[in-house]
C-alpha cells in the first residue's frame, strides 16, 4: 500500500490580525489566528482528509497551547510537535490594507520555533511520509537552516516526495544577510518547488534560464509560480506552460498560497506521485493540469475569508467553487 502520510516542518506561531482603526491607521484592537506557513500546509492538507503529521516546537505558554489545540482540532496529528520553556511561541501582527493584501510585523526571534533540533525529530519520523514539506521561514537561523537540510536529506534517503515553497518573508531575516544563498541548498534538495511571481523574479535576477539552469541541477522536476488572479506558470527540465487561475473578490490573503500547496500536496498523495514518477506524472498534462487547477481552488477559497487555519478549505467547499467557477 502506498504511503500515505504527510509531514510539514517549521513555524507555527500566532497572526494577531488587526481590526478597526483610530483614525491614525493603527488597529483597534488585535485577534488571534492560528497560522505559521508549515503550519498552515498541514491544516490545509488535514482538512482535504489527508493523514498530516506537523513537527516543530511551541513554547509552553497559552499561544502554545491554543497552536497544539488548534493543530488537533483540524485534525493535523501532534506526534511530532515538541514544547519548550526556553523561549515564548511566536507572533505575527497582520494588517491588511483595501484590497485584502496584508502586511507582517514578526516578533520573532527569539522564538520557541527556532530551537527546534535534529535530534527531536523521532527516529522513526521519515519511515511512513509520502511527502515532506517545508519552507525558507525556518532558515532565517543559522541552526534551525541546517535543521531543515538534515530533514530534507532524510526525507529523500527514506524515498519520500520533498516539498518546498520558498514564502520568503524579508522581515525574518537578519539585515545584515542576503537570504538567496541560504535558500538555494534548499530549492536543489526539493522535488517540487513553488514560488510566488515576486520571488522568482528576485531569484531569477540573472535571468531566467540561469535559475532554471541552476535549479535542473538539483533534484527539481516541477517548479510552480503563482501570481494571485494571474495565469500561473509550470516548469519542468523539458517543457513548460501557463494555467489560468481564479479571480475572486478577496477578503484576506492570508495563507493562500499555503492553501495552494495543501491542495497540490493532496492531488500528489492522492494519485500516490513519488520522486521516480514525477516525471511521468508531469508528462501526463491533462493530470498535471488538473491537479494545478484543484490547488488554485484551495488558493481562491481561501482568500475569501480571514485567518489563517481558519480559511483552509474542505473538499465539499472546493468541489463546490470549481463547479460554480467552472
Amino acid at each position: 500500500m502506498m504511503k500515505r502520510s504527510i509531514l510539514c516542518f517549521g513555524e507555527a506561531l500566532i497572526d494577531m490580525h488587526g481590526e478597526g482603526s483610530d483614525g491614525h491607521g493603527f488597529a483597534r484592537h488585535f485577534v488571534p489566528y492560528a497560522g505559521g506557513a508549515p503550519a498552515n500546509v498541514a491544516v490545509a492538507l488535514a482538512k482535504l482528509g489527508n493523514h498530516v503529521r506537523f513537527a516543530g516546537m511551541l513554547g509552553l505558554d497559552r499561544f502554545g497551547d491554543f497552536l497544539l489545540h488548534s493543530l488537533q482540532q483540524a485534525g493535523v496529528d501532534t506526534v511530532d510537535v515538541v514544547r519548550t520553556g526556553e523561549a515564548n511561541t511566536a507572533l505575527a501582527f497582520v494588517t491588511l490594507d483595501g484590497r485584502g493584501e496584508r502586511s507582517f510585523a514578526f516578533y520573532r526571534p527569539p522564538s520557541a520555533d527556532l530551537l527546534f533540533r535534529a535530534e527531536h525529530f523521532r527516529p522513526q519520523a521519515f519511515n511512513d511520509t509520502a511527502v515532506f514539506h517545508a519552507c525558507s521561514n525556518s532558515m532565517t537561523d543559522t541552526d534551525l537552516a541546517e535543521v531543515t537540510l538534515i530533514a530534507m536529506r532524510r526525507a529523500r534517503d527514506a524515498g519520500t516526495l520533498v516539498s518546498f515553497d520558498l514564502n520568503l518573508r524579508p522581515a525574518l531575516w537578519p539585515r545584515h544577510v542576503e537570504p538567496r544563498p541560504h535558500v538555494w541548498p534548499a530549492l536543489l534538495l526539493a522535488d517540487v518547488v513553488k514560488l510566488s511571481a515576486e520571488e522568482f523574479d528576485w531569484l531569477a535576477n540573472e535571468g531566467e534560464e540561469v535559475f532554471l539552469e541552476r535549479l535542473w541541477s538539483g533534484n527539481a522536476r516541477l517548479l510552480i509560480v503563482t501570481d494571485g488572479p494571474q495565469p500561473l506558470r509550470w516548469f519542468h527540465p523539458d517543457v513548460q506552460g501557463e494555467l489560468p487561475c481564479y479571480d475572486v473578490p478577496m477578503v484576506d490573503s492570508t495563507g493562500a498560497g499555503d492553501a495552494f500547496v495543501g491542495g497540490l500536496l493532496h492531488q500528489l498523495a492522492e494519485q500516490g506521485i513519488t520522486a521516480s514518477n514525477l516525471d511521468a506524472w508531469v508528462a501526463t498534462l491533462p493530470r498535471l493540469h488538473a491537479a494545478l487547477r484543484y490547488a488554485s481552488a484551495c488558493g481562491a477559497v481561501a482568500v475569501t475569508r480571514h485567518g489563517s487555519f481558519a480559511s483552509m478549505p474542505r473538499p465539499d467547499e472546493v468541489e463546490q467553487f470549481m463547479e460554480t467557477y467552472a
